[in-house]
Parts: structure tokens; sequence; C-alpha cells
């Protein structure tokens, strides 16, 4: 399948990486729509390798030899857990500075930002504003094979995200497990989101500041498992 402008731009802010890395990186990605009843399947099974809690245990040890395939059953397979809830109240509660808009942070303040994002990550590892802001503290305070280590958990987050559609229509639209996340998405391809649109059943269209006279007015996100986990656990709002 033909990738899209758009992903080839994702891809491209992706693979401003070394040559090695980007080799080990363009085969694994192909456009394919989550399934989800195979990934939860997986994720449940004892004698599988996407059998979750092994494969959070890989993901939370830093293991930089996972690739897209475990990440697509991490990330779409934590919707199937018994603690995800894509409305979890933040866990800190401190406003949290953005270093990549401030990088004449001190190294106090950058230890705050670090410590309060880690606390943010712990309680829930999908918190993607928290990792951003936790890799730019990092390398503001030196610690640039730890920033690497969370770069490459983020990348391959996105890269899950971006190889789960194309986004240009619902029929391909891009699935996310929290509404944050499509945000992340569209900041990490060079977009500023301008509005987004509810269209029932479940789809969400962003639209964004076009970067060039070819870019698409926005793009769609699948959010049904979003929607039937909050309905799930407010019924009283369907």
């Amino acid at each position: 399948m033909r990738l899209k402008k758009a992903i080839l731009i994702l891809l491209a802010a992706l693979f401003s990486l070394n040559l090695s890395a980007q080799k080990n990186i363009k085969p694994q990605f192909k456009i394919e729509k989550p399934n989800l009843d195979a990934i939860r399947a997986a994720t449940y099974d004892r004698t599988s390798p996407y059998y979750y809690p092994r494969l959070m245990n890989e993901y939370m040890r830093n293991d930089t030899l996972m690739k897209l395939d475990k990440f697509r059953h991490l990330y779409f397979g934590y919707m199937f857990q018994e603690d995800y809830n894509p409305y979890r109240p933040v866990a800190v509660k401190s406003v949290v500075p953005d270093p990549s808009e401030n990088p004449s942070l001190t190294r106090a303040e950058c230890d705050s930002v670090i410590s309060l994002c880690e606390q943010a990550l712990d309680d829930n590892p999908f918190d993607l504003t928290s990792m951003m802001r936790l890799i730019s503290a990092l390398h503001l305070k030196g610690k640039n094979n730890l920033a690497n280590i969370w770069q490459y958990k983020l990348n391959y987050i996105l890269m899950t995200i971006a190889s789960s559609g194309t986004g240009l229509d619902e029929e391909n639209a891009w699935y996310v497990i929290a509404p944050q996340h499509e945000y992340v998405l569209i900041t990490a391809m060079g977009h500023k989101v301008l509005n987004h649109l509810f269209y029932a059943p479940y789809f969400e269209y962003i639209t964004i500041n076009k970067i060039d006279t070819t870019s698409p007015e926005g793009y769609y996100f699948n959010i049904k498992t979003i929607l039937d986990e909050y309905y799930r656990k407010y019924p009283e709002e369907e």
C-alpha cells in the first residue's frame, strides 16, 4: 500500500535518526487496521509472545529490542487490560513546565520535571505528554542515553498509531487509546490543531493548519473503544 503524504511526514520526523536506525525501522512499517479481537486474544494467551504482562515487563525495563509488532500489541492491547481508563484523572496535580518551550530551566527545575513526569508515567505508561517533557528535561540535564531510550518508546508508539490507517477518511481512521494521543500525533507531524469535530458513531475529525497546498484539511481518528469504555463507566451519559 502506498504511504500517504501525512504518514511520510511523520516517518520523516521519526527517521531523523542515524542510517542504521532507519534500516531497522522502515521494513517494519506497513499500514494495517488493527484486528482488535486478535490482539485481545494474543495478549490474554500465556503461550503467546504478546502475552500482556510479559510484554509490559519488556517495555518497563526499557527493552530497545521491542519492534513494531510488539508495540502494536502493547499499545492496542492496553485497551483490554483491567486498569485501562482513557479518562483517568491525572496523577500529578502540579503544573509541569514544558522544557521544550523553556530550555533555560535550571538543573533543579529539570529535576522537578523529571520527577513529576516519572510519577505520571508510573501511573499511566502511555501518558505521551509527560513522556515528551521527560525526554526534553533529560536532554537538558545531559542524560542523553536515558532520553534516547524514552524517545525510542515514543517513536514506536507514534508509529503504532500511524500504522493503523492513513487518517484521511473514516474507513482508514487512525486508532488511539486516549484522546490526548490525537493531539500528540498531529503535533509530531508538524501541524497545529485548529478544531475537533465528532461524527457518529465513533469518529473524531481533527482540523489542522495546512503545511502546504497538498496537505489535507484534517485527519480522522477511530475512538470506538474509548467511547465504549466511557459508557461502561458512566452508563448514564449514553
